[in-house]
């Protein structure tokens, strides 16, 4: 429970950050704005601890299962597919790269669809998920000590920024 409480505040954390740096710039007259930027510090992280595949734990019968596949790309930087199958056996694929520096990039496999990659610390990266041009979820995704599980968390907002939703998943390291 308390771990689940720290992940849920980080996440909130990490959520008022994200939507303070995707907002418009404050009027010349507004008071300055105080909220400490995480991306502006370098975090001195490993990819390659991540790099394998990772099965979602799932209680959905077979033929479901998502598999999610990190590996390098482009020197310091990692390619993320995310291939799964649903209960109908309706196969999907989806991907992206990452230089882990905030940068927004295509998503391949979703239309109009943007995520930027940073890290929050040495084990934990946040994700921004865009479609359309607007914010539509942040993960925040955590390496176990260990390196073989990866905890998300998913936040989801409407349009207007509102949290709608707030949901976990587990992976498992299987290669």
């Amino acid at each position: 429970m308390i771990k689940r409480n720290l992940i849920l505040g980080l996440t909130t954390f990490a959520l008022g950050l994200t939507m303070s740096a995707c907002t418009e710039a404050p009027a010349p007259d507004a008071a300055p704005d105080t909220t400490p930027d995480i991306a502006a510090e370098a975090v001195d992280a490993d990819p390659s601890q991540r790099f394998g595949r990772w099965q979602m734990d799932s209680d959905n019968p077979p033929p479901s299962i998502n598999i999610m596949t990190y590996e390098a790309w482009n020197g310091d930087g990692m390619a993320i597919t995310v291939a799964s199958t649903n209960a109908g056996g309706e196969d999907n694929e989806w991907g992206y790269n990452t230089m882990f520096d905030g940068a927004f990039r295509a998503v391949g496999g979703q239309d109009n669809a943007e995520t930027a990659v940073e890290w929050v610390n040495e084990t934990t990266t946040r994700i921004i998920n865009k479609r359309g041009g607007r914010v539509t979820q942040v993960i925040i995704n955590m390496l176990s000590e260990d390196g073989n599980t990866i905890e998300n968390e998913y936040v989801r907002m409407d349009a207007a920024g509102k949290i709608t939703g707030v949901s976990h998943a587990t992976y498992r390291r299987i290669q």
